[in-house]
């Protein structure tokens, strides 16, 4: 997993009021900065996780598909 490097300096929140039109960047805090990355490591290792299950999931299909000997095609017509 690889965190992309944002850079304190780059991170900025933009707050728009839409009774004024008024719109705001501000600049994220340390803390906020922090929080973020907690985040996002934390997305990056739940996605992970969930491809592979996904890919797991695919090698246990194909074998069943082979222990059946039929095609995934033929899958589809038996199962509807």
């Amino acid at each position: 997993m690889e965190l992309i490097d944002y850079g304190v300096d780059d991170m900025k929140r933009i707050e728009h009021n839409v009774e004024t039109g008024e719109v705001l960047e501000i600049e994220l805090t340390a803390s906020e900065v922090a929080e973020f990355e907690k985040m996002y490591a934390k997305s990056a290792k739940e996605n992970e996780i969930a491809k592979a299950e996904v890919a797991s999931k695919e090698v246990a299909r194909q074998a069943l598909l082979d222990k059946l000997g039929i095609t995934p095609e033929e899958a589809k017509l038996l199962l509807g």
